[in-house]
C-alpha cells in the first residue's frame, strides 16, 4: 500500500484503508520479489489483498505508477476510477481492473461508498497478459456474468495470504489470482452498452452454429453499421465475426468426430458446410490433418 495521495474534487480526504471488518494483507516486498524467482512460482505473485467493508471514504490517487496490476471487486455500493482515457463509474457488480505502469486513481461513492474484495499482483508477464485480455487502463471497468467465482477466487486469495508467506501458500494465492484475471478476461464483456451487445452477438453465433449468419445480420441486430460492428466485435472478441464462426464450426466439429460414429458429410452439414469437400479443405487448413485422420489419431 504505497504512493501518496493528492485531494480530488469528489474526495477532499481519500484514505487508503481503516474500515471497521477489514481484512487487510501485505507481503513484503523482498519476499515478493524472492518468490518470482523461484521455480514453480506461476510467474505473478500477489502483493496486497483484502476485504473493505462499507469503505467510506476510501481511495487512491497515483501520480507516479505502482508496478502491480490492481483488482477491485465491488459487491455493493459504488464508486470511480479514472485513467488516462478518463474517469469511469464502478457499480456494484462490476470489477475494475488497472494495469501495472500507469497513473490512475479511484475512490468510493460520497453517498453510497463500496464495499471491495481486491488483489494487488506483480510479475514479468502480468502486463502483456492484461494487453492480449483486452483488460487495459482504456476500458477498466467490466460487469460480469456471475461475479460469485471471481469475488470466491478474491476470498480464496486473502485466506492464503493470511495464512502464511510460505512458498506453498503463496503459489496458491498466486494460482487463484491467475484465475480470477482468466475469468475476467474469458467473459470479454465490458461496462458499456457495446460490450453486452458483442457479447449477445458471440452468444447468438454459439446456439447458431449450423446457420448462415452473416455480418449485416448480426449488426442489424446490434443496430449497429456493419463497419462499426465488425470493429467492435473485433476488438472485444479478438477475431473477425467469420473467423470466430468457423473456429465454432471446427470446435464442434472435432467433439462430433471424437464422440460419434457420424459420417464426415453429416458432420460438416450440422456445422454449417453443406460441402462436404469445402468442409474437408477448411478443417486440413485449420488442423494440418483431414477429419478422417483427426478421428483415427489415439487422444485421451
Amino acid at each position: 500500500m504505497d504512493n501518496s495521495m493528492t485531494p480530488s474534487q469528489n474526495h477532499p480526504m481519500l484514505i487508503p484503508d481503516g474500515f471497521p471488518g477489514q481484512r487487510l494483507l501485505v507481503l513484503p516486498r523482498p519476499r515478493a520479489r524472492e518468490f518470482l524467482q523461484q521455480p514453480g512460482s506461476t510467474r505473478l505473485v500477489v502483493t496486497d489483498c483484502g476485504y473493505f467493508p462499507k469503505a467510506e471514504s476510501h481511495g487512491r490517487r497515483r501520480i507516479a505508477p505502482i508496478q502491480q496490476a490492481i483488482v477491485m471487486a465491488c459487491i455493493d455500493g459504488a464508486g470511480w476510477c479514472e485513467t488516462e482515457a478518463g474517469r469511469f463509474p464502478v457499480q456494484r457488480g462490476q470489477v475494475m481492473v488497472l494495469p501495472p505502469g500507469q497513473p490512475h486513481a479511484y475512490g468510493a461513492d460520497a453517498v453510497d461508498p463500496w464495499t471491495l474484495w481486491w488483489f494487488h499482483a506483480a510479475g514479468p508477464e502480468i502486463n502483456i497478459f492484461l494487453q492480449v485480455a483486452g483488460l487495459s487502463g482504456g476500458s477498466p471497468v467490466r460487469r460480469p456474468r456471475d461475479l460469485y467465482p471471481v469475488v470466491s477466487l478474491m476470498s480464496e486469495i486473502t485466506r492464503w495470504m493470511e495464512r502464511d508467506t510460505t512458498t506453498s501458500s503463496l503459489v496458491a494465492a498466486s494460482g487463484a489470482a491467475w484465475h480470477a484475471l482468466t475469468l475476467l478476461a474469458s467473459e470479454r464483456t465490458r461496462a458499456d452498452e457495446s460490450g453486452a451487445l458483442i457479447e449477445h452477438s458471440v452468444e447468438y453465433l454459439r446456439t447458431h452454429i449450423a446457420d448462415r449468419v452473416s455480418v449485416p445480420q448480426l449488426a442489424a441486430m446490434a443496430t449497429l453499421s456493419s463497419s462499426h460492428f465488425s470493429a467492435l466485435f473485433k476488438r472485444q472478441v479478438g477475431y473477425p465475426v467469420l473467423q470466430y464462426q468457423t473456429m465454432l464450426r471446427m470446435g464442434r466439429a472435432r467433439e462430433l468426430l471424437d464422440v460419434t460414429t457420424s459420417t464426415v458429410s453429416a458432420i460438416a452439414a450440422e456445422v454449417g458446410f453443406p460441402d462436404s469437400f469445402y468442409f474437408a479443405r477448411q478443417f486440413k487448413k485449420i488442423h494440418g490433418m483431414t477429419p478422417r485422420e483427426y478421428r483415427d489419431q489415439h487422444k485421451g
